[in-house]
């Protein structure tokens, strides 16, 4: 599957963006999908993730009660609702796919998720 995120971009603190990540392939529908981030100088960490039908969301502890992950899989997107906007927040954001059909994880490991798109840049400003 190739994944492409967007809707990156800069926003004062408090502010709102929303991701998006388009996934081609047959088999999207049956992927648990993730984000991840990167802010500079650090390593990547999770943010997280839904199960293939959307009916599982699983939070790292520092974007819970501020980001909402969804996903819409007649349209193959994944999207990253992003409210409360703070300065530590600024990173790159990466969508993920976990290739292994139909598992039900809250796994957070990147080796879990075997597809990767781009990145997407975030700047948030205090």
């Amino acid at each position: 599957v190739q994944l492409q995120a967007s809707g990156g971009g800069s926003v004062q603190a408090g502010g709102s963006l929303r991701l998006s990540c388009a996934a081609s392939g047959r088999f999207f529908s049956s992927y648990r999908m993730g984000w991840f981030r990167q802010a500079p100088g650090k390593e990547r960490e999770f943010a997280a993730s839904i199960s293939y039908n959307g009916a599982s969301t699983y939070y790292a502890d520092s974007v819970k009660g501020r980001f909402t992950i969804s996903r819409d899989n007649a349209k193959n997107t994944v999207y990253l609702q992003m409210n409360s906007l703070k300065p530590e927040d600024t990173a790159v954001y990466y969508c993920a796919a976990d290739t292994r059909s139909y598992v039900y994880t809250t796994g957070t490991s990147e080796r879990d998720f075997g597809s990767w798109g781009q990145g997407t840049l975030v700047t948030v400003s205090s």
